[in-house]
């Protein structure tokens, strides 16, 4: 089905029933706000005249509101699906290839959360090797916060981390980590933040959650290890996480959207789901260019709206710019996992890659890709981009 006048749109993924927002620099311009479709990208500030989008970040429109973001989209998508809209528009279609992306949004807080069960049972069997999960981690999601200032648009490239390291039976040295890993995950992106005590129901999610980035959330596992006790990781896993530099709205995901996974036991009244958030997004993860893995977003077992209603269930204030993830997207299938960890069975079954190589962590040079799709409102299917980092070594 064709939904948008400018040519090539619709087969690439970045059609009217898409329209991801970024921020981009123009040649001899500041960044501005911009929506992508096809291989251009529509400058809002020049299209709709609103100063909200001459700006370096979609911070000031996602604080707005879910009626301007659906207002907002409605007049983007007249504008591109209809041919009568195209005088308006196609003086404010850019190039692609002529410009910056720069980070979306400016992150305010990041948590990452364990929505996955196949990534958590793998994590905690290499813990305690033939355990299974405890209950409680299907009574209430797990999670950890990251660093906000670790989170950079893709392409950036990512150090490798140094920290304490220690074999079995012998004592800490200080030196770079050896296990370096990614996970693929989704990304949640907050616009409407809340007044500290109050909480979000899981029935409020669209009203507060803008849209839907990919992550790639780098960790030591080596570091990880060493650290996890008492209070868990902190060093090995908040140096890094990459970004794509499109937030996808949430109102492109209609078609995307079911009830989700299963879940036994039923979480508490406060997380019962009231909607269908489940989302059906099928990842690709790349070493070098080389696909690894394909981890369904189908399988994730908390959906992101239990996620949202968890984050703020203790009365924690939500902020513009809030980012909070997945977790690991994986399955329970060979070539489903979402990170090495799972690919190589906690390093012991090293992974073969495309040009021959085996991996059993990420290596210096090695470049990380991950990309995601999902069925659009048209009938066709819809990117949700691409987010990616080369590893580089420790800094001198």
């Amino acid at each position: 089905m064709q939904t948008t006048w400018v040519p090539g749109a619709d087969a690439s993924g970045y059609g009217a029933d898409n329209l991801p927002y970024g921020v981009f620099a123009p040649p001899g311009s500041p960044p501005r706000v911009g929506v992508r479709v096809g291989e251009w990208v529509l400058d809002l500030a020049g299209a709709l005249g609103d100063p909200a989008f001459d700006a370096p970040t979609l911070s000031p429109f996602m604080a707005r509101g879910s009626t301007a973001w659906r207002a907002t989209r409605a007049k983007v998508s007249g504008m591109l699906g209809a041919e009568k809209g195209r005088a308006a528009a196609e003086p404010h279609l850019v190039p692609l290839s002529r410009v910056e992306l720069l980070q979306p949004f400016d992150v305010a807080d990041y948590v990452v959360f364990q929505g996955a069960a196949e990534h958590a049972a793998c994590e905690y069997s290499l813990l305690r090797p033939g355990a299974a999960l405890p209950e409680a981690w299907y009574l209430q999601p797990a999670g950890r916060h990251g660093r906000a200032g670790a989170v950079a648009v893709s392409g950036t490239g990512i150090r490798r981390p140094v920290g304490q390291l220690a074999a079995p039976g012998e004592d800490p040295v200080l030196g770079c980590s050896e296990w370096v890993d990614v996970e693929a995950q989704l990304g949640f992106v907050v616009g409407v933040p809340t007044s500290p005590g109050r909480t979000v129901p899981v029935g409020d999610f669209a009203e507060h959650v803008f849209g839907v980035v990919l992550v790639q959330d780098w960790s030591a596992r080596d570091i990880e290890e060493w650290e996890s006790a008492p209070l868990g990781p902190l060093a090995g896993a908040s140096f890094a996480a990459s970004v794509s530099p499109w937030v996808v709205p949430t109102d492109a995901l209609g078609a995307a959207r079911f009830s989700g996974r299963e879940q036994a036991p039923e979480p508490m009244a406060h997380l019962r789901r009231a909607a269908d958030w489940g989302l059906r997004i099928g990842l690709e993860f790349a070493v070098n260019g080389g696909i690894v893995s394909r981890p369904p977003g189908a399988l994730l077992y908390w959906t992101p709206d239990q996620l949202l209603a968890h984050l703020t269930g203790n009365g924690a204030a939500l902020r513009t710019g809030d980012l909070f993830t997945s977790g690991a997207v994986s399955g329970g299938e060979p070539g489903e996992g979402g990170s090495l960890l799972e690919l190589t069975a906690g390093g012991k079954e090293p992974l073969r890659l495309a040009d021959g190589s085996v991996r059993s962590s990420i290596a210096d040079g090695d470049r990380v890709d991950v990309g995601a799709w999902a069925r659009g409102m048209g009938g066709g299917l819809i990117r949700l981009g691409e987010v990616g980092a080369p590893l580089r070594p420790a800094a001198g």
